[in-house]
């Protein structure tokens, strides 16, 4: 890619004049500019107009094998319906340790490629005999007796522990309840929305819990998954589409936890909306521009099933990319200013606008680090996270117009700013070193957020120019 920057510079006292080369990286134009020291110079990167694959964002497949998440350009979701008897049989087991295993067997397959977990446990999938997976010491179908209660509160609590601190898991499917998990058939009474709400609010400290209804649970900060999504005879009703737009009016529910679940093509007048299949979803405009005002007005960031389109489609894969730009959230960097000479033991200053173009918020507390790595080897020789920066507050508009295809509410740019002290001589040589920005996984078990701007980037750090420390 060939990328045009503007390059302003804003004087400040000449220390040393030197010919700073701003730009000649991997794919990028070169570019100079005559700079004194005590100058800063700001660059206005150009948006990349194309999807990109983010974590906690966009297609969500079903658990499944490496060649087939392969297949697909932006998955990094899966979720995982866990079956209760493969986690306990009686009241004697050993919980912790029976998810541990479950873990083990079921999902280390998939650490290290990028990828995050959606788990939901459930007792029975449909009104078919044969589809239950109860405990061999209780009754199938028994949702109300003193034991079940019991022994929801202490699966649940187990959950926890194992789940809580994993970084592999995205977030947590309430289920349990009802066929498929779903919460109907039945759904959980008063009573049972107190027990399972308080139970799970106690077990995860650090995972988001969804539920399936927005008119339950109230009381209760949950994110929700709908798991009939655009479903014409669902959209206009409160216990789903209509619901979670209420919900959202009403408390901000999607400013701090997520909205998501799948599209189902399997029930009631689905041909009318979303489409026959997910490749109708995604190639028939009327489709995919009414699946696109869902996300954008209800602030959805990552729907499954509709993941299993065809991506050698071409109108398919076109199609699924004009959808992943709305899911979640989408940064686009607007300016970036620093001082690019800093003399030894001094000061790295930065500056920088960016804006979510997207639908929703990054729901978790990822570290942006200003980072300095070496020219050849691209090593980080000095990294520094901003702890003023809190991304999830990096929101975007809000009240979406589909005349206008736009939100009323437009997004607002996130002014950054930081001064750091360098290392001294001893601790970082003199020389000429990359600057960069990362948003990188604390615990490096998905993919880095990359940012919808066009330069250099590489291993999760975009390069945004040269900075010399020291003498030249």
């Amino acid at each position: 890619m060939i990328v045009t920057f503007n390059i302003i510079t804003k004087l400040k006292l000449p220390v040393v004049s030197v010919l700073v080369t701003v730009f000649s990286i991997s794919g990028l134009s070169a570019q100079a500019t005559k700079v004194t020291g005590g100058q800063s110079i700001t660059i206005y990167p150009q948006e990349y107009p194309k999807a990109l694959k983010n974590p906690l964002k966009g297609f969500r497949l079903h658990v499944c094998s490496k060649r087939k998440i392969a297949k697909y350009p932006y998955v990094t979701l899966l979720r995982d319906y866990v079956e209760w008897n493969d986690l306990e049989t009686h009241s004697t087991d050993n919980l912790v340790r029976n998810i541990e295993a479950y873990k083990l067997k079921n999902w280390d397959k998939y650490r290290g490629l990028g990828v995050k977990i959606i788990p939901r446990v459930y007792l029975d999938w449909d009104k078919a005999i044969g589809n239950e997976f109860w405990p061999e010491d209780m009754t199938s179908g028994d949702y109300s007796s003193a034991e079940f209660k019991k022994r929801v509160v202490r699966m649940i609590h187990a959950l926890g522990e194992c789940w809580d601190n994993d970084p592999i898991v995205a977030w947590v499917q309430m289920g349990i309840i009802g066929y498929w998990g779903e919460h109907h058939h039945p759904s959980p009474d008063l009573e049972m929305q107190k027990i399972m709400g308080d139970a799970f609010s106690k077990a995860f400290q650090n995972k988001h819990i969804l539920i399936r209804h927005p008119g339950e649970f109230n009381g209760y900060d949950f994110g929700i998954y709908w798991d009939s999504w655009a479903h014409n005879r669902q959209t206009t009703q409160l216990m789903h589409g209509a619901g979670i737009e209420k919900l959202n009016i009403d408390t901000d529910r999607w400013k701090t936890r997520p909205i998501a679940g799948e599209v189902a093509y399997d029930w009631g007048s689905f041909t009318i909306q979303p489409g026959d299949n997910p490749d109708d979803t995604l190639s028939d405009p009327i489709h995919r521009e009414f699946l696109i005002d869902t996300i954008r007005n209800l602030h959805c960031s990552a729907l499954g099933w509709i993941a299993d389109y065809d991506p050698l489609d071409l109108t398919s894969a076109n199609g699924a990319e004009m959808v992943q730009r709305a899911f979640g959230y989408r940064y686009v960097l607007e300016s970036f200013s620093y001082v690019p000479i800093v003399a030894t033991s001094g000061e790295l200053s930065v500056s920088f606008k960016i804006k979510n173009t997207g639908s929703a918020p990054f729901l978790y507390d990822w570290p942006v680090c200003i980072n300095l790595l070496e020219t050849k080897t691209k090593k980080i020789v000095f990294s520094q996270e901003i702890d003023t920066v809190d991304i999830r507050n990096w929101l975007p508009g809000d009240d979406w117009d589909e005349d206008k295809n736009e939100y009323l509410i437009p997004t607002i740019s996130n002014t950054v700013n930081m001064s750091v002290p360098l290392p001294k001589h001893d601790k970082l040589s003199a020389d000429k070193y990359i600057l960069s920005l990362s948003i990188i996984e604390p615990t490096s078990e998905a993919n880095s957020i990359r940012l919808a701007i066009k330069n250099d980037f590489h291993e999760g750090h975009h390069h945004l120019g040269y900075l010399q420390y020291g003498s030249p």
